[in-house]
């Protein structure tokens, strides 16, 4: 793909940043200077960002206001220089939930022997959780110069970056992957029990093992992950033009047929515009998998919402009303395309919502949850507790429960917040389970690490 505007288009739509550019030390012959050139790219993709994709990215104020900046900028962008005549280019597009999910160890020496380093891995994946949205492409980096060159080091591998890297190391401190660590831990991932959200073996795609030096009085160890939407696309610029990675249209094909009459077709249909209380009885009589297809209202809520209402009930204001008569969803909603109702609109990751929970439905409201991920124990009582249920769906298909589920949206409150609002939406048939119920049942509670 050689189309300038048609190539910068494509990357955009599908890729934020991080942006990695090695740029080669010797100057390409044309008209204008490749800074120039790269500048020009830099407007076009700043103009894309704005128009087609949802804003997440907020600038401080001061120490504790912030503003969404509507633009997706700033974005992270780093260069380097090496031999050659051409720019290379990596770009990732990292969300909050696998970005959230990168861990450093500080360990020492005695970790090197297989026993304690896989006990160490396999303790430490499990902490891991859904949030992420799996399966991962899992990293596991192994030494390190510095913290933050094993953290590094963690966000290459898991965009297989690194792939190159050679299989042994050396005297004077080579880097190398090591194939045979790679396939151990992929085989610890499969015994988890989590699986790809909802349980069974598919709780890794792939795993990357780097080893790095170190110096003699410490052993970092990180652990990283890119979820299984895996955001990333190379690109070149050269004498000859701008290059992308043709990135697969049919993955679909790598997939084995499935067995449809080995599928469960037991769904629970759901009036989500029943009274509260009348969707709480329902709810009750089914355990914690089951599966439900929800049709009626939803109000949508992350972050910035929860904050603000949380503000407003530590200065004795009520609960809004939208949040004790309907279950509450927390989701963002992408920019609406031509001619749909909604744009990418999924579930983002539950966890972040934990420490509001108990207030918030003493207060009756937040008795119906919906979003990603498993949660913690604090929730699991607040719902034996006041009675309420956490529902889980599945990451990843924003686009297609958009597209399927959602027939209006409208703002209730906050519009300032552009996609953090609090929106009003109309869905049918849409997928979820029973995660957490009243009774003090977790699904996920078998794999919950204290």
């Amino acid at each position: 793909m050689q189309t300038w505007l048609l190539g910068w288009f494509y990357l955009v739509v599908r890729i934020l940043a991080p942006l990695y550019a090695w740029r080669k030390k010797a100057n390409l012959s044309g008209q204008m200077g490749m800074t120039q050139k790269l500048s020009r790219r830099v407007y076009i993709i700043h103009i894309l960002l704005v128009i087609f994709v949802t804003p997440k990215y907020v600038a401080a104020l001061d120490l504790f206001t912030e503003k969404n900046t509507g633009t997706n900028l700033p974005a992270q962008i780093e260069i380097y220089s090496t031999g050659g005549n051409e720019y290379n280019f990596l770009f990732i597009a990292k969300g909050g939930g696998s970005a959230n999910k990168t861990f450093l160890y500080q360990q020492t020496k005695a970790l090197l022997n297989p026993s304690s380093l896989y006990s160490f891995v396999n303790e430490k994946i499990k902490t891991l959780g859904t949030a992420a949205c799996p399966p991962y492409h899992l990293a596991v980096v192994i030494g390190g110069t510095s913290a933050e060159f094993t953290l590094k080091t963690v966000k290459l591998a898991s965009c297989k970056y690194l792939d190159h890297l050679p299989s042994t190391g050396n005297e004077h401190g080579r880097a190398f992957r090591d194939r045979e660590a790679e396939e151990k831990i992929l085989q610890l991932t499969q015994k988890v029990g989590i699986g790809a959200q909802f349980g069974g073996k598919y709780f890794c795609h792939d795993v990357r093992v780097i080893r790095l030096p170190r110096h003699g009085a410490s052993c970092p160890v990180g652990i990283g992950v890119s979820c299984s939407a895996d955001r990333q696309i190379l690109g070149r610029i050269t004498n000859d033009g701008v290059f992308l990675e043709q990135l697969e249209t049919d993955p679909s094909q790598y997939l084995p047929d499935p067995s449809f009459n080995q599928l469960p077709t037991d769904v629970v249909k759901v009036n989500l515009n029943l009274p509260i209380k009348e969707i709480l009885a329902e709810l009750s009589k089914y355990p914690i998998k089951t599966r439900l297809s929800l049709t009626g209202t939803l109000v949508v809520a992350r972050d910035i919402a929860h904050a603000k209402i949380k503000e407003r009930l530590d200065s004795g204001q009520p609960m809004p009303d939208y949040f004790c008569n309907h279950p509450v969803y927390y989701a963002g909603p992408a920019k609406t395309p031509m001619n749909y109702a909604s744009g990418s609109f999924g579930p983002t990751t539950a966890g972040r919502m934990d420490s509001y929970v108990d207030q918030f439905q003493q207060a009756g409201g937040s008795l119906i949850m919906l979003a990603k991920g498993n949660r913690s124990k604090a929730v699991t009582n607040a719902c034996k507790k006041h009675g309420g249920f956490y529902l889980g769906s599945i990451g990843g298909p924003a686009a297609i429960l958009a597209q399927n589920c959602i027939k209006k949206v409208e703002v209730l409150e906050y519009p300032e917040l552009g996609m953090e609002a609090i929106w009003r939406v109309e869905v049918v048939d849409f997928p979820a389970f029973i995660v957490v119920d009243d009774k003090g049942n977790d699904f996920f509670k078998e794999w919950q690490v204290e």
